[in-house]
């Protein structure tokens, strides 16, 4: 379950605070190590305190490096995830004329919209995913993605209808 700050337990505040206080200059140095960016390092190693912020109990965790590393793993992949994306998206845009061009703030929301819907779909079973892929950046019919996947076409209009409405709820 996810707390808020204002439904998180008062109780587990000193459980946290001890645990940031003994592990938070060991994990941001170990980030350093392996990140070349000290900002992203330091960013990683607040997202994972926010993430075991949200995940509220603290007394059943035995290993505390070991917790921590795993969180902060899954929080590195998803930035380095976020950085290819951006990478190919900055790559996307050195393709195209200067009349479709994008403000700087506009390129924010395209990253941040591309980045939530990434994550929608990585939570999507492989053909699904694969079939949405092959519509929306592909412009695939449907007979031809039925015909790539080995399926048939409702199978491929279940998969699209699944994936969209997918992002739909993810999103609100």
């Amino acid at each position: 379950m996810s707390h808020t700050l204002s439904t998180f337990p008062v109780a587990e505040a000193p459980a946290i605070e001890a645990l940031y206080r003994a592990h938070h200059s060991w994990l941001l140095g170990r980030l350093k190590r392996r990140l070349s960016n000290s900002a992203d390092a330091e960013d990683v190693t607040a997202e994972t305190f926010v993430q075991v912020v949200e995940q509220g109990s603290t007394s059943d965790i035995r290993e505390p490096k070991a917790f921590l590393t795993t969180i902060a793993k899954r929080v590195l992949f998803h930035l380095w995830r976020r950085q290819d994306l951006e990478r190919a998206y900055l790559q996307t845009l050195m393709h195209q004329p200067e009349a479709a061009s994008l403000s700087v703030e506009e390129s924010a929301l395209l990253v941040e919209a591309i980045t939530q819907i990434d994550r929608a779909l990585d939570t999507l079973p492989l053909p699904v995913k694969t079939a949405f892929l092959y519509s929306r950046l592909d412009g695939l019919s449907y007979p031809e993605i039925a015909k790539l996947l080995g399926v048939s076409l409702a199978t491929v209009e279940r998969h699209m209808k699944r994936a969209l409405l997918h992002c739909l709820t993810a999103s609100l």
